[in-house]
């Protein structure tokens, strides 16, 4: 008796995908604990796209020309030829410098320079996903939050008694920090903060008790000084959506049979 294969065959325009690819292929795309199918579902997705583009390649006639992307690495015949199409077939959206200023006069302080903070802390550690940790760490980090409200400067020697963190043989001492520094969570708490202040902050590391020693607050960069960086966005965004509409073309003039594209 023949067994019928688990997963349907996926064929591009004709073309049958190897399946020993789609597998290979899926150890490149995660997925949800105990749902493999949305890897291979997704794998299949990329494999059939790239088909489609290599085809779309030599219908255009294209003739692969790689070239070296680090020292002594070289594209690949079938990587050249989607690269030649897509040079040849995407259009981005030219940049506006006026629809630039706009957004940077709409929200200046996004285009700070980096600020400088000196802080300490005391961890409380407690990964993400254990609620119970996490609730453990809280009753134990805002305990340490009262008692040093009304005794701040018991902040080293609370911080060498508690903290999980190396940095409590220095008091809890973290030295000068600069944004970017810390995880964005732990940097949004101090950010908030005035000198002196002593405050709470959760993070993917646990709780922590966060005292701001001093801060420099970065100034607002002038629009000349950030062109270059919102030139540089706007070009990766707008190739991105012009080569994602080709795509969706390629796609919407396809037979495609064996996954779902959408």
């Amino acid at each position: 008796m023949e067994l019928k294969p688990l997963l349907p065959p996926v064929v591009v325009n004709g073309v049958t995908i190897d399946p020993g690819r789609i597998a290979a292929e899926a150890q490149n795309h995660p997925a949800p604990k105990g749902k493999p199918g949305l890897a291979w579902k997704s794998a299949a997705r990329a494999l059939a796209i790239r088909e489609l583009l290599l085809q779309q390649a030599r219908a255009c006639g294209l003739a692969p020309q790689p070239v070296e992307t680090a020292p002594g690495q070289w594209e690949t015949e079938d990587e050249a030829l989607i690269r030649q199409l897509l040079d040849q077939a995407v259009s981005p959206e030219p940049c506006d410098e006026a629809g630039l200023r706009a957004a940077y006069e709409a929200d200046p302080d996004r285009f700070r320079a980096p600020s400088l903070f000196e802080a300490a802390h005391i961890l409380f550690a407690a990964v993400p996903g254990d609620a119970e940790a996490r609730s453990a760490a809280r009753q134990m980090a805002e305990a340490v939050l009262a008692e040093l409200r009304d005794e701040p400067r018991r902040f080293a020697e609370l911080a060498t008694r508690h903290s999980a963190c190396s940095s409590k043989t220095a008091g809890g001492l973290l030295g000068q920090l600069s944004s970017g520094d810390t995880v964005p969570e732990f940097e949004a708490v101090m950010a908030r903060m005035n000198e002196g202040q002593i405050e709470l902050a959760e993070s993917r590391y646990g709780l922590h008790v966060i005292r701001l020693d001093a801060c420099a607050r970065g100034e607002v960069l002038p629009f000349e000084a950030v062109l270059p960086a919102l030139r540089e966005a706007h070009d990766k965004a707008a190739w991105l959506r012009a080569s994602r509409d080709f795509v969706a073309a390629l796609v919407a003039g396809a037979e495609i049979s064996g996954i779902e594209m959408t």
